[in-house]
């Protein structure tokens, strides 16, 4: 059996195919769809730089289609990944924990620990429990103020 190209666009397809089963963010079954759509061109004749051109723009097209339209159909509802550290969080009020390894003060946004800082200051350690309204991320560090300095937040 010889191998056409139309044959080796179908078994990128397949591999990719396959490879979307271990990693579930739909992108490489976006791009095994392009692959096998492409594999139409080489059975149509196009030459090799044709069907280059044609996988790229079904992937430039399919790729954020599939991650826009049809992969949030996907998801639980209720969850939304990806948004912390967008600013859905500000405003928000938290309670500071301690780390226990190193001690260092935090809180929890999401599940994850992230070290604070108080707005305006130096200040990276508040006692554990002390109230705080979160305004933004430095990196890595929350930036909060102290929930009694701003009485008129309201908790979201």
């Amino acid at each position: 059996m010889e191998w056409t190209p139309a044959m080796l666009w179908l078994a990128t397809a397949l591999v990719l195919g396959l490879a979307e089963l271990t990693s579930g963010a739909l992108l490489l079954l976006a791009l095994a769809i392009a692959a096998a759509l492409t594999a139409t061109t080489a059975a149509i004749g196009l030459p090799f730089s044709g069907q280059l051109l044609a996988m790229g723009v079904l992937s430039g097209v399919l790729v954020p289609l599939t991650i826009k339209v049809i992969r949030p159909r996907f998801s639980p509802k209720g969850v939304a990944y990806g948004t912390t550290g967008t600013g859905v969080e500000r405003g928000h009020r938290y309670v500071t924990i301690e780390r226990d390894f190193d001690g260092a003060s935090g809180l929890k946004i999401n599940g994850d620990f992230y070290r604070l800082r108080v707005d305006g200051s130096t200040t990276t350690r508040l006692p554990a429990g002390t109230k705080v309204i979160f305004k933004e991320f430095d990196g890595t560090t929350a930036i909060v103020e102290l929930a009694s300095a701003n009485p008129s937040s309201q908790e979201p």
